[in-house]
């Protein structure tokens, strides 16, 4: 069997020597000891990196004891999955059932067996081991997965674009856009409470598909170069309708809880993102905050680089005079509160649109 490089950490938590002294003589040959005497020393060792593996706990210490301490190491990110097993002179079996409720794995009982420590120990730190691996496992899995949905949105997303004349790297401004200007709003009082790490990643991964309603439209209105006709304008609208309604379908066939929230977001911007402050937007003529978050920072971002990129009905427009559109825009196209987020921040877009500049601007 293979010898690891380095030994377990046992953190030993009694505030009587004699306990910590024969615990430690029970387990220092096989694992590095660490020993705190009081509660509020043990919940800080416990959350020194690297944190011991497991943690022999007292129960009856002056000041916090062992019951308090266990929660409060449960409550902690950092130490909340340490095995914790109480070493006590009590049996009772409420004083058992307590233990458990706040998250200890295991009783020792005073007198301390060596042998039985070295057994019990041994026993939950193989556990813990196996836990921590098949987490481990199910992360990297979990990461294939994500990566393998990413590709796919993005090259569904490419293929929307590429059909209208427009590269894959609008579609890496935009998102990149909504993420910036979503992440200088998650500090605000007002979008504080729905803007996290967590949504905003979900923010940048639904960006992509807000045109990919754009399959749905025929070439001929797609890729005139020319004024579309009234007509022809009216068909364009529905590309939000064919984003949002092949977005549903994906989420009726998927079912899964957190591809729905994904979906869900994707789906918002797909079918919002043309609506506009005012109510004069399109396809429902939604106003103010009835229009979605998520469709709100989406229109800011695509308009802005729509105005920098060239097309074949407009040359690009410099920076400064896409600022200048965008701040005239608000409360009329835009959210207000969001056009002063992006007058805060609109250095960041221009950076972004150097970044991931379209190779054919350059030429």
């Amino acid at each position: 069997m293979a010898v690891p490089l380095t030994k377990q950490k046992i953190l030993i938590v009694d505030d009587v020597p004699a306990n910590i002294s024969l615990l430690g003589q029970s387990l220092q040959n096989r694992y590095d000891i660490l020993v705190a005497t009081n509660g509020i020393d043990a919940i800080r060792l416990a959350q020194e990196q690297p944190s011991p593996d497991l943690i022999l706990l007292d129960i009856m210490m002056p000041g916090l004891n062992g019951y308090e301490v266990c929660s409060r190491l449960k409550r902690s990110v950092i130490t909340k999955k340490i095995p914790v097993i109480f070493v006590t002179a009590m049996g009772e079996n409420e004083d058992e059932a307590k233990g458990f409720e706040v998250g200890g794995v295991d009783y020792i009982t005073k007198p301390i067996s060596p042998a039985i420590v070295r057994a019990r120990v041994q026993t939950h730190l193989a556990l813990y081991d196996q836990n921590r691996e098949l987490e481990k496992k199910a992360a990297e899995r979990t990461r294939e997965i994500v990566h393998t949905q990413e590709v796919t949105i993005y090259g569904m997303a490419v293929l929307a674009e590429t059909r209208d004349n427009e590269t894959g790297k609008h579609i890496m401004r935009t998102q990149h856009y909504v993420k910036t200007l979503a992440e200088h709003l998650m500090h605000s009082k007002k979008y504080r409470d729905y803007l996290d790490e967590s949504r905003i990643s979900l923010l940048f991964k639904s960006a992509p598909l807000h045109d990919i309603g754009k399959v749905g439209i025929a070439d001929s209105i797609l890729l005139k170069p020319g004024k579309l006709t009234a007509e022809e304008f009216e068909e364009m609208k529905n590309h939000t309708t064919y984003g949002r309604d092949a977005i549903v379908k994906s989420e009726i066939a998927l079912g899964s809880k957190s591809t729905t929230t994904f979906l869900t977001l994707a789906r918002e911007i797909a079918y919002s993102h043309h609506e506009k402050w005012d109510g004069t937007g399109y396809p429902e003529g939604l106003s103010g905050e009835d229009i979605p978050l998520s469709g709100r920072l989406m229109a800011i971002a695509d308009v802005y680089d729509a105005l920098i990129s060239k097309r074949v009905y407009k040359p690009s427009f410099p920076h400064k005079k896409a600022v200048d559109i965008i701040l005239d825009g608000k409360g009329k196209h835009f959210d207000p509160h969001l056009v002063d987020a992006f007058a805060a921040i609109h250095h960041t877009f221009e950076k972004i649109a150097l970044k991931y500049v379209d190779i054919e601007e350059t030429s």
